[in-house]
């Protein structure tokens, strides 16, 4: 058994730093590291400034709070429903929260109110796949096929959604949407991150506050509840603030999978167990995992960008199987 010892965390902050450097000098446009600094400190030429202040930073900086987002949203689910393949991706979250910021997109509402229409779609898509559980036993003791089931089923529930809603819609909203379903942090701006960094700290603060709650939830149903934990409220408050992390990175970056799914258990795996030094954990790999994979996204065929979503699931794929044929 590996235990987690304090240079961990110093391993993976130095991991992430360098992520984000590297993040920044590399793209269409290399960069050296002299001129990143002379472009924060205002002596850099203006097209400098720009590909750094204007293009990359914010898009590192969006990356990681995805990545931080998705890989605290699945740490907790994996927590509360003691499933090693819970996460938002896989349990039809990320498709619920697609839908409702595909209609916001369609109904032109404010930008910063999308991650709200994201919340209701994905707050309605973990009630349906925890229905869908009811229906053969108590979600919490439903083996890993019946949650994975009812994943499948409500992912393509929201995709049939999503095909209605684009069915008569301008064919440059219908490219968007769907370059914007492969996952991307193209589009990044300081607006973007900011009213994203007020939802992932508003969700990571309430999971950290109900820490030793979920903690005690991972002892099952009958033990929490005989430790003074109204299980259903928790569970319900727990899984809820999960789908508003979910939510808000599907509405930035659209749908980038497998990351809440890999993050946790490489965290788990340094000795990490308990839930407050987990959600910090995952944050952290989390926000590197994803600068990572839109880094590759950039470079492995440039100029050509390929989809976000689509590195992360090329990493998340085997990793999944390969968790399956454990779990089972």
């Amino acid at each position: 058994m590996i235990v987690h010892r304090s240079w961990h965390w110093i391993a993976a902050g130095l991991v992430l730093s360098l992520l984000a450097i590297v993040g920044v000098l590399f793209g269409t446009v290399r960069l050296r590291p002299g001129d990143v600094a002379s472009a924060f400190t205002g002596s850099a030429a203006a097209s400098t400034r720009e590909i750094v202040l204007t293009l990359r930073a914010p898009r590192v900086l969006l990356a990681a709070l995805v990545g931080a987002a998705l890989g605290a949203s699945g740490a907790t689910l994996q927590a509360t429903l003691r499933n090693v393949l819970a996460e938002p991706y896989l349990l039809g979250v990320s498709g619920g929260a697609a839908v409702g910021a595909v209609a916001g997109l369609v109904l032109r509402i404010p930008v910063a109110l999308t991650p709200v229409a994201a919340f209701v779609g994905a707050s309605v898509a973990v009630m349906l796949a925890l229905g869908i559980a009811h229906g053969t036993r108590s979600a919490s003791h439903a083996d890993v096929r019946t949650m994975l089931m009812a994943g499948v089923v409500v992912g393509a529930f929201a995709n049939a959604v999503i095909m209605i809603v684009l069915a008569n819609v301008p064919l440059d909203t219908i490219r968007g949407a769907l370059w914007w379903m492969m996952g991307s942090v193209g589009d990044a701006s300081w607006r973007n991150v900011s009213w994203l960094a007020v939802y992932v700290a508003i969700g990571l603060i309430y999971l950290y506050w109900y820490g030793p709650e979920i903690d005690v939830l991972t002892l099952g149903e009958e033990s929490a509840a005989a430790l003074g934990v109204d299980v259903e409220r928790t569970t319900r408050r727990i899984f809820l603030a999960s789908a508003l992390l979910a939510a808000a990175s599907v509405a930035a970056a659209g749908l980038v999978g497998f990351v809440g799914l890999i993050v946790p258990h490489i965290v788990r795996s340094a000795g990490v167990s308990r839930l407050r030094p987990l959600l910090l954990g995952t944050a952290i790999v989390g926000a590197a995992l994803v600068i990572g994979a839109d880094l590759i996204s950039r470079v492995a065929l440039r100029p050509t960008e390929l989809p976000l979503g689509a590195i992360t699931a090329v990493l998340g794929v085997p990793f999944f199987l390969l968790q399956l044929r454990r779990a089972q």
